[in-house]
Protein backbone atom coordinates (compact mmCIF):
# COMPACT_ATOMS: atom_id res chain seq x y z
CA UNK A 1 0.00 0.00 0.00
CA UNK A 2 1.32 3.61 -1.13
CA UNK A 3 0.97 6.40 1.55
CA UNK A 4 -0.78 9.44 0.63
CA UNK A 5 1.79 11.93 0.14
CA UNK A 6 0.84 15.18 1.47
CA UNK A 7 0.66 18.56 -0.91
CA UNK A 8 4.41 19.37 0.05
CA UNK A 9 6.09 15.78 -1.08
CA UNK A 10 4.32 16.12 -4.32
CA UNK A 11 6.08 19.35 -4.68
CA UNK A 12 9.22 17.99 -3.62
CA UNK A 13 8.60 15.41 -5.76
CA UNK A 14 7.99 17.30 -8.89
CA UNK A 15 11.34 19.19 -8.00
CA UNK A 16 13.18 15.69 -7.93
CA UNK A 17 11.33 14.75 -11.77
CA UNK A 18 12.33 18.32 -13.30
CA UNK A 19 15.71 18.50 -11.69
CA UNK A 20 15.31 21.76 -9.98
CA UNK A 21 18.78 23.09 -8.34
CA UNK A 22 17.68 25.33 -6.13
CA UNK A 23 15.45 23.30 -4.33
CA UNK A 24 17.71 20.31 -4.10
CA UNK A 25 20.65 22.70 -2.52
CA UNK A 26 17.93 24.02 -0.26
CA UNK A 27 17.25 20.07 0.84
CA UNK A 28 21.53 19.48 1.06
CA UNK A 29 21.72 22.44 3.35
CA UNK A 30 19.07 20.62 5.72
CA UNK A 31 16.82 23.91 4.99
CA UNK A 32 13.09 23.18 5.65
CA UNK A 33 10.94 24.82 2.59
CA UNK A 34 7.29 25.43 3.35
CA UNK A 35 5.17 24.69 0.22
CA UNK A 36 4.43 27.95 -0.53
CA UNK A 37 8.10 28.40 -1.04
CA UNK A 38 8.43 25.26 -3.38
CA UNK A 39 5.19 26.96 -5.33
CA UNK A 40 6.91 29.88 -5.96
CA UNK A 41 10.44 28.24 -6.94
CA UNK A 42 8.83 25.96 -9.49
CA UNK A 43 6.44 28.46 -10.93
CA UNK A 44 9.60 30.26 -11.20
CA UNK A 45 11.40 27.58 -12.68
CA UNK A 46 8.40 27.10 -15.73
CA UNK A 47 6.62 24.24 -14.12
CA UNK A 48 3.21 23.60 -13.99
CA UNK A 49 1.32 22.95 -10.84
CA UNK A 50 -2.10 20.19 -10.79
CA UNK A 51 -3.62 22.50 -9.00
CA UNK A 52 -3.32 25.37 -12.08
CA UNK A 53 -3.24 22.82 -13.96
CA UNK A 54 -7.17 22.67 -14.30
CA UNK A 55 -7.83 26.35 -13.61
CA UNK A 56 -5.22 27.18 -16.72
CA UNK A 57 -6.70 24.72 -18.98
CA UNK A 58 -10.45 25.48 -18.00
CA UNK A 59 -9.30 29.47 -18.79
CA UNK A 60 -7.06 28.59 -21.61
CA UNK A 61 -9.74 26.29 -23.24
CA UNK A 62 -13.03 27.55 -22.65
CA UNK A 63 -13.42 30.76 -20.57
CA UNK A 64 -10.96 33.03 -22.49
CA UNK A 65 -12.63 32.11 -26.40
CA UNK A 66 -16.46 32.57 -24.83
CA UNK A 67 -15.08 35.82 -23.45
CA UNK A 68 -13.75 36.62 -27.28
CA UNK A 69 -16.67 35.29 -28.82
CA UNK A 70 -18.73 37.51 -26.71
CA UNK A 71 -16.94 41.09 -26.95
CA UNK A 72 -16.71 40.00 -30.87
CA UNK A 73 -20.54 39.72 -30.50
CA UNK A 74 -21.27 43.11 -29.15
CA UNK A 75 -17.95 44.35 -31.44
CA UNK A 76 -20.20 43.72 -34.44
CA UNK A 77 -23.40 44.63 -32.72
CA UNK A 78 -21.96 48.20 -31.78
CA UNK A 79 -20.27 48.47 -35.61
CA UNK A 80 -23.83 47.65 -36.94
CA UNK A 81 -25.91 49.93 -34.78
CA UNK A 82 -23.18 52.75 -35.96
CA UNK A 83 -23.81 52.03 -39.34
CA UNK A 84 -27.14 52.37 -39.07
CA UNK A 85 -27.07 55.88 -37.12
CA UNK A 86 -24.67 56.96 -40.03
CA UNK A 87 -26.79 56.20 -42.57
CA UNK A 88 -30.15 57.79 -40.76
CA UNK A 89 -28.11 61.01 -40.41
CA UNK A 90 -26.97 60.70 -44.18
CA UNK A 91 -30.58 60.75 -45.25
CA UNK A 92 -31.54 63.66 -42.68
CA UNK A 93 -28.48 65.61 -44.05
CA UNK A 94 -29.77 64.97 -47.68
CA UNK A 95 -33.36 66.04 -46.95
CA UNK A 96 -31.77 69.00 -45.68
CA UNK A 97 -29.04 69.57 -48.36
CA UNK A 98 -32.09 69.27 -51.10
CA UNK A 99 -34.69 71.98 -49.20
CA UNK A 100 -31.82 74.66 -49.00
CA UNK A 101 -30.11 73.75 -52.93
CA UNK A 102 -33.82 73.97 -54.24
CA UNK A 103 -34.76 77.61 -51.85
CA UNK A 104 -30.92 78.57 -52.90
CA UNK A 105 -32.35 77.76 -56.51
CA UNK A 106 -35.01 79.82 -56.23
CA UNK A 107 -33.55 82.89 -54.38
CA UNK A 108 -31.08 82.82 -57.34
CA UNK A 109 -33.75 83.12 -59.60
CA UNK A 110 -35.63 85.86 -57.66
CA UNK A 111 -32.25 87.52 -57.87
CA UNK A 112 -31.61 87.03 -61.27
CA UNK A 113 -35.11 88.43 -62.12
CA UNK A 114 -34.46 91.54 -60.07
CA UNK A 115 -31.13 92.08 -61.75
CA UNK A 116 -32.46 91.75 -64.92
CA UNK A 117 -35.76 94.40 -63.88
CA UNK A 118 -33.29 96.95 -62.39
CA UNK A 119 -30.91 96.54 -65.58
CA UNK A 120 -34.13 97.41 -67.91
CA UNK A 121 -34.86 100.42 -65.15
CA UNK A 122 -31.33 101.71 -65.78
CA UNK A 123 -31.82 101.85 -69.68
CA UNK A 124 -34.48 105.34 -69.07
CA UNK A 125 -31.90 107.38 -66.94
CA UNK A 126 -29.38 106.66 -70.28
CA UNK A 127 -32.09 107.25 -72.70
CA UNK A 128 -33.04 110.82 -71.16
CA UNK A 129 -29.11 111.87 -70.71
CA UNK A 130 -28.91 110.72 -75.22
CA UNK A 131 -32.38 113.00 -75.45
CA UNK A 132 -31.39 115.99 -73.00
CA UNK A 133 -27.94 115.72 -75.16
CA UNK A 134 -29.38 116.08 -78.31
CA UNK A 135 -31.82 118.75 -78.11
CA UNK A 136 -29.16 120.86 -75.85
CA UNK A 137 -26.72 120.24 -78.66
CA UNK A 138 -29.43 121.58 -81.57
CA UNK A 139 -30.56 124.34 -79.91
CA UNK A 140 -26.84 125.75 -79.44
CA UNK A 141 -26.20 125.06 -83.09
CA UNK A 142 -29.32 127.26 -83.71
CA UNK A 143 -28.04 130.12 -81.15
CA UNK A 144 -24.88 129.65 -82.71
CA UNK A 145 -26.30 130.25 -86.24
CA UNK A 146 -28.54 133.24 -85.43
CA UNK A 147 -25.81 134.76 -83.48
CA UNK A 148 -23.14 134.29 -86.11
CA UNK A 149 -25.74 136.02 -89.06
CA UNK A 150 -26.17 139.24 -89.47
CA UNK A 151 -29.68 140.00 -88.01
CA UNK A 152 -32.17 143.06 -88.66
CA UNK A 153 -32.07 145.15 -85.27
CA UNK A 154 -35.74 146.23 -86.06
CA UNK A 155 -36.88 142.85 -86.64
CA UNK A 156 -34.93 140.97 -83.75
CA UNK A 157 -36.57 143.89 -81.54
CA UNK A 158 -40.02 143.27 -82.24
CA UNK A 159 -39.49 139.46 -82.11
CA UNK A 160 -38.23 139.88 -78.81
CA UNK A 161 -41.15 142.28 -77.25
CA UNK A 162 -43.26 140.05 -78.98
CA UNK A 163 -41.98 136.81 -77.53
CA UNK A 164 -42.06 138.64 -73.87
CA UNK A 165 -45.89 140.13 -73.87
CA UNK A 166 -46.87 136.00 -75.25
CA UNK A 167 -45.07 134.79 -71.68
CA UNK A 168 -46.59 137.35 -70.34
CA UNK A 169 -50.35 137.25 -71.04
CA UNK A 170 -49.86 133.09 -70.74
CA UNK A 171 -48.65 133.66 -67.26
CA UNK A 172 -51.55 135.98 -65.89
CA UNK A 173 -54.04 133.92 -67.40
CA UNK A 174 -52.46 130.68 -65.64
CA UNK A 175 -52.19 132.59 -62.52
CA UNK A 176 -55.84 133.59 -62.82
CA UNK A 177 -56.90 130.13 -63.19
CA UNK A 178 -55.48 128.72 -60.40
CA UNK A 179 -56.19 130.98 -57.74
CA UNK A 180 -59.89 130.71 -58.91
CA UNK A 181 -59.59 126.90 -58.24
CA UNK A 182 -58.21 127.97 -54.65
CA UNK A 183 -60.57 130.03 -53.82
CA UNK A 184 -63.72 127.10 -54.81
CA UNK A 185 -61.78 124.69 -52.51
CA UNK A 186 -61.23 127.01 -50.12
CA UNK A 187 -65.46 128.10 -49.61
CA UNK A 188 -65.73 124.35 -50.15
CA UNK A 189 -64.05 122.51 -47.20
CA UNK A 190 -66.04 124.23 -44.12
CA UNK A 191 -68.79 122.89 -45.52
CA UNK A 192 -67.65 119.35 -46.44
CA UNK A 193 -66.18 119.16 -42.47
CA UNK A 194 -69.39 120.21 -40.90
CA UNK A 195 -71.40 117.39 -42.89
CA UNK A 196 -69.11 114.82 -41.68
CA UNK A 197 -69.05 116.02 -37.73
CA UNK A 198 -72.54 115.20 -38.25
CA UNK A 199 -72.44 112.23 -40.01
CA UNK A 200 -70.06 110.59 -37.56
CA UNK A 201 -71.92 111.68 -34.48
CA UNK A 202 -74.88 110.08 -36.00
CA UNK A 203 -73.43 107.25 -37.02
CA UNK A 204 -72.20 106.76 -33.27
CA UNK A 205 -75.69 107.42 -31.78
CA UNK A 206 -76.70 104.66 -33.81
CA UNK A 207 -74.34 102.41 -32.78
CA UNK A 208 -74.80 102.52 -29.31
CA UNK A 209 -77.85 101.87 -29.81
CA UNK A 210 -76.99 98.77 -31.61
CA UNK A 211 -74.09 97.63 -29.00
CA UNK A 212 -76.18 98.41 -26.04
CA UNK A 213 -78.97 95.56 -26.14
CA UNK A 214 -76.24 93.57 -26.93
CA UNK A 215 -74.22 94.44 -23.92
CA UNK A 216 -76.86 93.23 -21.71
CA UNK A 217 -77.38 90.08 -23.41
CA UNK A 218 -73.83 89.59 -23.00
CA UNK A 219 -73.40 90.18 -19.55
CA UNK A 220 -76.62 87.76 -18.70
CA UNK A 221 -74.67 84.75 -20.53
CA UNK A 222 -70.86 84.88 -19.64
CA UNK A 223 -69.08 82.84 -22.39
CA UNK A 224 -66.35 80.24 -21.74
CA UNK A 225 -63.32 81.88 -23.06
CA UNK A 226 -60.57 79.10 -24.67
CA UNK A 227 -56.89 80.18 -23.36
CA UNK A 228 -55.16 81.56 -26.09
CA UNK A 229 -51.09 81.45 -26.23
CA UNK A 230 -50.35 85.22 -27.45
CA UNK A 231 -46.96 86.92 -27.41
CA UNK A 232 -47.64 90.31 -24.43
CA UNK A 233 -46.11 93.11 -25.05
CA UNK A 234 -42.00 93.71 -23.91
CA UNK A 235 -42.68 95.96 -20.94
CA UNK A 236 -39.36 97.96 -19.50
CA UNK A 237 -37.61 95.75 -16.90
CA UNK A 238 -35.97 96.59 -13.24
CA UNK A 239 -33.19 94.03 -12.67
CA UNK A 240 -31.40 95.34 -9.64
CA UNK A 241 -27.73 93.58 -9.35
CA UNK A 242 -26.05 92.11 -5.95
CA UNK A 243 -25.52 95.16 -4.07
CA UNK A 244 -26.21 93.35 -0.30
CA UNK A 245 -29.97 95.29 -0.07
CA UNK A 246 -31.04 95.64 3.08
CA UNK A 247 -34.96 95.23 3.49
CA UNK A 248 -35.78 98.82 4.64
CA UNK A 249 -34.48 99.95 0.64
CA UNK A 250 -36.55 97.19 -0.75
CA UNK A 251 -39.44 98.09 0.92
CA UNK A 252 -38.76 101.86 0.16
CA UNK A 253 -38.12 101.18 -3.28
CA UNK A 254 -41.42 99.22 -3.69
CA UNK A 255 -43.45 102.53 -1.82
CA UNK A 256 -41.84 104.51 -4.65
CA UNK A 257 -43.17 102.33 -7.71
CA UNK A 258 -46.51 101.74 -5.92
CA UNK A 259 -45.93 97.70 -5.47
CA UNK A 260 -48.91 96.84 -3.89
CA UNK A 261 -50.19 92.87 -3.47
CA UNK A 262 -53.80 93.73 -3.47
CA UNK A 263 -53.62 95.73 -6.60
CA UNK A 264 -51.58 92.70 -8.34
CA UNK A 265 -54.90 90.46 -7.13
CA UNK A 266 -57.02 93.43 -8.71
CA UNK A 267 -55.18 93.92 -12.02
CA UNK A 268 -53.59 90.63 -12.75
CA UNK A 269 -50.67 92.14 -13.41
CA UNK A 270 -47.25 92.28 -11.57
CA UNK A 271 -44.07 95.18 -11.61
CA UNK A 272 -41.50 93.34 -13.76
CA UNK A 273 -38.50 94.01 -10.63
CA UNK A 274 -35.97 91.49 -10.74
CA UNK A 275 -34.13 90.94 -7.42
CA UNK A 276 -30.59 88.83 -7.78
CA UNK A 277 -30.49 87.72 -3.80
CA UNK A 278 -32.98 88.25 -1.02
CA UNK A 279 -32.20 90.91 1.53
CA UNK A 280 -29.74 89.44 4.43
CA UNK A 281 -31.48 91.38 6.99
CA UNK A 282 -35.11 90.08 6.06
CA UNK A 283 -35.31 87.47 9.41
CA UNK A 284 -35.16 90.74 11.38
CA UNK A 285 -38.68 92.24 10.37
CA UNK A 286 -41.21 91.36 13.64
CA UNK A 287 -43.97 91.63 11.60
CA UNK A 288 -44.51 88.28 10.29
CA UNK A 289 -46.92 89.87 7.98
CA UNK A 290 -44.66 92.20 6.74
CA UNK A 291 -42.02 89.75 5.82
CA UNK A 292 -44.08 87.23 3.96
CA UNK A 293 -45.24 89.97 1.60
CA UNK A 294 -41.99 91.24 1.09
CA UNK A 295 -40.75 87.66 0.77
CA UNK A 296 -43.69 87.00 -2.37
CA UNK A 297 -43.50 90.74 -3.78
CA UNK A 298 -39.26 89.59 -4.52
CA UNK A 299 -40.34 86.12 -5.54
CA UNK A 300 -43.41 86.89 -7.59
CA UNK A 301 -41.67 88.59 -10.51
CA UNK A 302 -39.23 86.21 -11.13
CA UNK A 303 -42.00 83.08 -11.32
CA UNK A 304 -44.41 85.09 -13.66
CA UNK A 305 -41.32 85.75 -15.98
CA UNK A 306 -40.16 82.30 -16.44
CA UNK A 307 -43.74 81.26 -16.85
CA UNK A 308 -43.89 84.30 -19.63
CA UNK A 309 -41.12 82.99 -21.21
CA UNK A 310 -42.59 79.16 -21.27
CA UNK A 311 -45.76 80.82 -23.02
CA UNK A 312 -43.86 82.16 -25.47
CA UNK A 313 -41.81 79.01 -26.35
CA UNK A 314 -45.75 77.21 -26.13
CA UNK A 315 -46.81 80.04 -28.73
CA UNK A 316 -43.83 79.48 -31.61
CA UNK A 317 -44.54 75.74 -30.98
CA UNK A 318 -47.65 76.09 -32.15
CA UNK A 319 -46.50 77.75 -34.94
CA UNK A 320 -44.23 75.74 -36.24
CA UNK A 321 -46.23 72.94 -35.59
CA UNK A 322 -49.02 74.67 -37.80
CA UNK A 323 -46.62 74.88 -41.18
CA UNK A 324 -46.09 72.34 -43.68
CA UNK A 325 -42.18 73.60 -43.97
CA UNK A 326 -40.14 74.20 -41.47
CA UNK A 327 -37.19 76.39 -42.16
CA UNK A 328 -33.36 75.59 -40.64
CA UNK A 329 -33.42 78.13 -37.92
CA UNK A 330 -36.77 76.44 -37.07
CA UNK A 331 -35.21 73.11 -36.88
CA UNK A 332 -32.30 74.09 -34.32
CA UNK A 333 -34.84 75.86 -32.37
CA UNK A 334 -36.45 72.46 -32.16
CA UNK A 335 -33.09 70.27 -31.37
CA UNK A 336 -32.40 72.82 -28.93
CA UNK A 337 -35.53 72.39 -26.67
CA UNK A 338 -35.64 68.14 -27.47
CA UNK A 339 -32.35 68.60 -25.41
CA UNK A 340 -33.86 71.17 -22.68
CA UNK A 341 -37.13 69.36 -22.12
CA UNK A 342 -35.39 65.69 -22.10
CA UNK A 343 -37.52 64.37 -24.75
CA UNK A 344 -36.14 61.97 -26.97
CA UNK A 345 -36.84 60.52 -30.58
CA UNK A 346 -38.00 64.90 -31.70
CA UNK A 347 -41.67 63.50 -30.11
CA UNK A 348 -43.21 66.84 -30.19
CA UNK A 349 -46.59 65.50 -28.50
CA UNK A 350 -43.97 64.97 -25.30
CA UNK A 351 -42.34 68.23 -25.70
CA UNK A 352 -45.85 69.97 -25.96
CA UNK A 353 -46.98 68.34 -22.96
CA UNK A 354 -43.44 69.07 -20.36
CA UNK A 355 -43.29 72.69 -21.90
CA UNK A 356 -45.62 74.48 -19.83
CA UNK A 357 -46.39 76.66 -16.54
CA UNK A 358 -46.31 75.93 -13.29
CA UNK A 359 -48.95 77.68 -11.12
CA UNK A 360 -47.82 80.60 -9.45
CA UNK A 361 -49.39 79.41 -6.06
CA UNK A 362 -47.74 76.27 -6.37
CA UNK A 363 -44.11 78.03 -6.73
CA UNK A 364 -44.76 80.37 -4.34
CA UNK A 365 -45.50 77.77 -1.27
CA UNK A 366 -42.96 75.34 -2.33
CA UNK A 367 -40.46 78.57 -2.53
CA UNK A 368 -41.86 80.03 1.21
CA UNK A 369 -41.65 76.64 2.64
CA UNK A 370 -38.12 75.29 1.55
CA UNK A 371 -36.67 78.43 2.16
CA UNK A 372 -38.20 79.29 5.32
CA UNK A 373 -39.66 82.06 3.59
CA UNK A 374 -36.22 83.84 2.75
CA UNK A 375 -34.64 83.26 5.65
CA UNK A 376 -32.54 79.86 5.51
CA UNK A 377 -28.56 79.25 5.05
CA UNK A 378 -29.62 77.74 1.73
CA UNK A 379 -31.59 80.66 0.40
CA UNK A 380 -29.29 83.95 1.84
CA UNK A 381 -25.86 82.25 0.74
CA UNK A 382 -27.15 80.33 -2.18
CA UNK A 383 -29.62 81.77 -3.41
CA UNK A 384 -31.49 77.98 -3.21
CA UNK A 385 -34.85 79.05 -2.40
CA UNK A 386 -36.78 75.68 -3.70
CA UNK A 387 -33.92 73.45 -2.03
CA UNK A 388 -33.30 71.25 -5.21
CA UNK A 389 -29.99 68.13 -4.40
CA UNK A 390 -26.97 67.70 -5.92
CA UNK A 391 -24.11 65.39 -6.45
CA UNK A 392 -22.19 67.26 -8.89
CA UNK A 393 -22.80 70.41 -8.90
CA UNK A 394 -21.72 72.89 -6.43
CA UNK A 395 -23.69 73.14 -3.43
CA UNK A 396 -23.78 73.91 0.45
CA UNK A 397 -23.62 71.05 2.79
CA UNK A 398 -26.05 70.76 5.23
CA UNK A 399 -25.47 71.13 8.63
CA UNK A 400 -27.24 68.11 10.10
CA UNK A 401 -26.34 65.56 6.79
CA UNK A 402 -25.49 62.09 7.78
CA UNK A 403 -21.82 61.03 7.38
CA UNK A 404 -23.13 58.04 4.86
CA UNK A 405 -24.70 60.81 2.55
CA UNK A 406 -22.56 62.95 0.45
CA UNK A 407 -25.18 65.48 -0.93
CA UNK A 408 -25.39 69.17 -1.62
CA UNK A 409 -27.77 71.84 -1.75
CA UNK A 410 -27.52 72.97 -5.09
CA UNK A 411 -26.11 76.96 -5.18
CA UNK A 412 -27.20 79.34 -8.05
CA UNK A 413 -25.89 82.92 -8.99
CA UNK A 414 -29.10 84.03 -9.12
CA UNK A 415 -32.27 84.06 -7.62
CA UNK A 416 -33.90 83.42 -11.36
CA UNK A 417 -31.82 81.02 -11.88
CA UNK A 418 -33.13 78.97 -9.22
CA UNK A 419 -36.95 79.55 -10.27
CA UNK A 420 -35.68 78.61 -14.04
CA UNK A 421 -34.34 75.09 -12.29
CA UNK A 422 -37.68 74.45 -10.50
CA UNK A 423 -40.06 74.89 -13.25
CA UNK A 424 -37.04 72.57 -15.41
CA UNK A 425 -37.34 69.98 -12.83
CA UNK A 426 -41.20 69.68 -12.70
CA UNK A 427 -41.38 69.41 -16.07
CA UNK A 428 -38.95 66.81 -17.03
CA UNK A 429 -38.24 64.25 -13.93
CA UNK A 430 -39.98 61.46 -14.48
CA UNK A 431 -41.37 61.67 -10.48
CA UNK A 432 -43.75 64.11 -12.05
CA UNK A 433 -45.30 62.46 -14.69
CA UNK A 434 -49.14 62.21 -12.76
CA UNK A 435 -48.96 65.91 -12.42
CA UNK A 436 -47.60 66.73 -16.13
CA UNK A 437 -50.49 64.53 -17.50
CA UNK A 438 -53.50 66.16 -15.38
CA UNK A 439 -52.24 69.65 -16.27
CA UNK A 440 -51.98 68.19 -19.88
CA UNK A 441 -56.06 67.03 -18.93
CA UNK A 442 -56.80 70.22 -18.03
CA UNK A 443 -55.17 72.01 -21.19
CA UNK A 444 -57.75 69.33 -23.65
CA UNK A 445 -60.74 70.75 -21.49
CA UNK A 446 -59.64 74.01 -22.06
CA UNK A 447 -59.60 74.96 -18.07
CA UNK A 448 -57.41 77.26 -16.41
CA UNK A 449 -53.79 76.13 -14.92
CA UNK A 450 -54.19 76.25 -11.64
CA UNK A 451 -52.67 75.49 -8.04
CA UNK A 452 -56.06 74.00 -6.22
CA UNK A 453 -56.07 71.63 -9.27
CA UNK A 454 -52.62 70.65 -9.40
CA UNK A 455 -51.95 70.77 -5.52
CA UNK A 456 -50.03 67.67 -5.07
CA UNK A 457 -46.99 66.63 -6.62
CA UNK A 458 -45.66 63.19 -5.09
CA UNK A 459 -41.79 63.11 -4.60
CA UNK A 460 -41.06 66.49 -4.38
CA UNK A 461 -38.87 65.96 -1.27
CA UNK A 462 -37.43 62.68 -2.40
CA UNK A 463 -33.70 62.91 -3.12
CA UNK A 464 -32.28 62.65 -6.57
CA UNK A 465 -34.67 64.86 -7.65
CA UNK A 466 -32.28 67.15 -9.66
Amino acid sequence: MKKKLSYRDKLLELAQIYNVREIQDYIKNRKNLTSGQLELILRKNKIVIPKDFNTSFFKENFTKPLSKASRQIDDIKEDSSKAVSRFSRKIGYFREDSSRSITRFFLNFWKSIGQVGIGFLNVFPKLGKTVFKFFGDLFTNIFHGIYEQQINKNKASKVIISFFVIVSIITIIATGITTFNELDRFVEKPLIKKEEKKSEAAVKKEQTKKVQPKIKQEAKKPEIKKPEIKKKEKVTELILPDLNLKTETVLNLFKDVNYDLNKVKYDKTVKPIYFTQLPKDLDEIQSVKLKKETFIKIILPLIVAENEKILEDRYTLSQINSRKITSDKEKQWLRQKFLEYKVKKGNIKELNSKMDIIPVSIALAQAAKESGWGTSRFALEGNAIFGQWTWNGKGIAPLDRDKTKNHKILKFPILRASVKAYLKNLNTHKSYIKFRDKRGNLRKNNKKIVGLELIYINNYSNPRRY
